[in-house]
């Protein structure tokens, strides 16, 4: 008896060393009803993004679905109930931005992973980026805490392609925290990884810097998330609703260039349905585009 004991006292330990702290103070019942659905939020927006000095003029799109996400290979499960511990549920964001630049147009993707209820950084950051020049693009995985390893894939020869790393906290799983409850951004001083997007149009080298983040409320209604990097040469805003779900608004990037002059990126909100775009490929379903606004 006392050895099947100790042998039952060691599986439970094991079983206790083996999971995974849980996000606490935020009702998942309630918080599944919208998101566990089997539909996404696609939001539509009016884009200016600075790009050579002048603004341009652009869409961008924000796309926020829930997925079975591999913890071990960091990618979407074709066959989630056969994966059993392997099974990780991730908010996933995909950021689309078009603008043209003179003759020939950009087309850049973000795409962030976070785990929905397990206390977890983001698992991985994605970006790639097509122009008539050619297309980079950059990959990030989360090893253990809040240690990161990427690569990046660039025509640019003082880029490409080379393998970095880093610790702190991902600008880009700011987006997918606000979505999740607000309350899991960490306030004040932070070590802070800058977004791919920005990273990619800026060639900045790939670390953490420090930054502060505060957020405020800007209207009975709203709330903002600001994000300032301790250079003082950027800054960015993220505007959400108060109440769940945290629907994003818009956003700015302010950014100070060596000789003074302030750009200023913006996104301002148009269009927002709930469906399951995956299944609306047909010539039939185009009039959903009509309805979120896009051009």
């Amino acid at each position: 008896m006392k050895k099947n004991w100790i042998a039952v006292f060691g599986i439970m330990l094991l079983l206790a060393s083996c999971s995974q702290p849980q996000r606490e103070n935020i009702d998942f019942e309630e918080w599944g009803k919208y998101w566990f659905q089997g539909q996404a939020e696609i939001s539509s927006f009016d884009l200016t993004q600075y790009r050579y000095g002048e603004p341009r003029e652009g869409e961008a799109v924000l796309i926020f679905v829930t997925e079975d996400f591999s913890r071990k290979n960091q990618v979407k499960l074709d066959d989630p109930e056969a994966s059993k511990k392997d099974k990780v549920s991730v908010l996933k964001m995909n950021q689309t931005r078009n603008f043209n630049t003179g003759i020939y147009p950009y087309n850049m993707m973000l795409s962030a992973f976070t785990p929905t209820k397990e206390n977890s950084r983001g698992l991985k950051f994605t970006a790639s980026s097509q122009e008539w020049c050619g297309h980079t693009f950059t990959q990030v995985n989360l090893k253990k805490g809040e240690n990161y390893s990427g690569q990046i894939f660039s025509y640019f020869e003082s880029e490409g392609d080379h393998s970095f790393s880093f610790s702190g906290l991902a600008e880009d799983d700011l987006w997918n925290l606000i979505r999740i409850n607000p309350n899991e951004i960490p306030l004040g001083g932070v070590q802070v990884f800058p977004s791919l997007i920005y990273q990619r149009l800026s060639h900045q080298e790939m670390k953490s810097e420090e930054a502060f983040i505060r957020i405020q409320d800007i209207s009975t209604q709203r709330r903002q998330l600001e994000l300032t990097y301790g250079s003082g040469k950027r800054t960015l805003r993220i505007d959400f609703e108060k109440e769940f779900p945290f629907q994003i608004m818009g956003w700015e990037e302010l950014e100070t260039k060596e000789d003074g002059k302030q750009e200023i990126t913006k996104a301002v909100r148009k269009g927002l349905k709930m469906l399951d775009y995956w299944k609306k490929n047909k010539l039939e379903d185009a009039f959903l585009r009509e309805e979120l606004k896009l051009k």
